[in-house]
């Protein structure tokens, strides 16, 4: 993704996007944005620079004022190359130069900044120091619906990279699985990923066994044994949108608490998919969904949310979980993803990424989420 932008977005969709980040700004009673290199600032202007490194790279939106976006002399030729460059002012400056005063200069001296969350600490104080009068709020925290509706072409995007998911699920349940370590399966999984298009692989968990207890398992070297339970959760960024996706296979056949466990959580996963509507709060996703599990006497062992949202990171907001109360408005995109974690025995998990409608959801991943019997 480095300087380019991500097809096929152009400098007027980039202009629109800060245009409508600043109006945010301002009705959140911000005195503007400021926004570090990573996936906000990518999202916004097509840009990321060639390498993040100290030097202060910050673009600077306020309502009724053109974007400016400050960045070190020598990275400046790449970042007039992005695509969204056209539609912001790029201010340099050279090594030896103080950055923030260079910053300072185009702020309010006491107002109060909507900052991403993946700025350095030492540019954060840096504008500190040069303006003590100001202060700071988290972007996930000030606006943290900010990217969470999606355009068409947005849209398009993400269910390219579940169909992608999709592929790469239907190629690995081919493979052998018994015998073999799960790190083996892992980079099964990272290279049909990547076969399939991913430029970015995130995160490839093959949880087998007691593994499959727990929600984040390290992928390692145990031998997947027949008789095993394994939960696959795999994703990364296709042209730039995430994919993310879970299924729970079996080596050989399972016992018929495996069988029953396993048909509980897809029902609750059914369940939460059916309480997406325009209007519902988040929260009611995870309790339609949490629901399920605790009437059949497993609610101890669904130990995270439902659900995050996915767009050009694979987390971020808005999130399915108890006390969040946003409602859902069309465009928005997230993962639903029940599980139940017995300790010292096996876990299942079943995750779609799903889009609300107009009337209801729509799901991004569609491969069966019937138990799925591998070798």
């Amino acid at each position: 993704m480095t300087g380019r932008t991500l097809a096929p977005f152009t400098a007027d969709d980039y202009r629109a996007r800060m245009e409508r980040a600043a109006r945010a700004a301002a009705d959140a009673s911000l005195a503007g944005l400021l926004v570090a290199p990573g996936p906000d600032l990518v999202w916004l202007t097509g840009y990321t620079p060639t390498a993040i490194t100290e030097r202060l790279t910050l673009l600077v939106l306020a309502a009724g004022q053109d974007p400016v976006l400050v960045v070190p002399t020598l990275e400046a030729p790449d970042a007039a190359h992005a695509t969204g460059a056209s539609a912001l002012t790029l201010r340099d400056w050279t090594d030896g130069k103080d950055p923030y005063a260079a910053t300072a200069a185009l702020l309010d001296s006491g107002g109060r900044f909507g900052i991403s969350d993946n700025a350095w600490a030492m540019h954060l104080l840096g504008l500190q120091t040069a303006l003590p009068g100001t202060s700071y709020a988290s972007l996930t925290h000030a606006l943290p619906m900010l990217r969470a509706v999606k355009d068409a072409a947005e849209l398009e995007l993400l269910a390219a990279a579940g169909a992608a998911a999709d592929a790469t699920f239907e190629e690995i349940r081919k493979v052998p699985f018994g015998g073999r370590r799960e790190s083996e399966v892992a980079a099964d999984l990272a290279g049909l990923l990547r076969r399939f298009g991913h430029s970015q692989v995130d995160f490839t968990i093959v949880a087998s066994g007691p593994n499959g207890a727990n929600p984040h398992h390290e992928v390692g070297d145990r031998v997947i044994e027949r008789g095993d339970m394994v939960v696959l959760d795999f994703g990364g960024l296709k042209d730039g949108y995430g994919s993310d996706t879970s299924r729970t296979v079996h080596v050989g056949e399972p016992t018929d608490e495996e069988r029953r466990v396993h048909d509980l959580v897809r029902e609750a996963q059914e369940a939460g998919f059916r309480a997406v509507r325009p209007g519902v709060a988040c929260q009611d996703v995870d309790r339609a969904a949490r629901r399920v599990i605790a009437d059949a006497g497993y609610g101890e062992y669904f130990i995270h949310r439902t659900g995050h949202g996915i767009g050009v990171t694979t987390h971020e907001p808005p999130y399915m979980i108890e006390g969040e109360q946003q409602p859902l408005v069309p465009g928005m995109c997230f993962s639903v993803e029940p599980g139940v974690y017995l300790p010292g025995r096996f876990g299942v998990r079943i995750e779609d990424i799903v889009t609300v409608t107009e009337g209801g959801g729509r799901r991004l991943n569609d491969t069966t989420r019937d138990m799925v019997i591998v070798d």
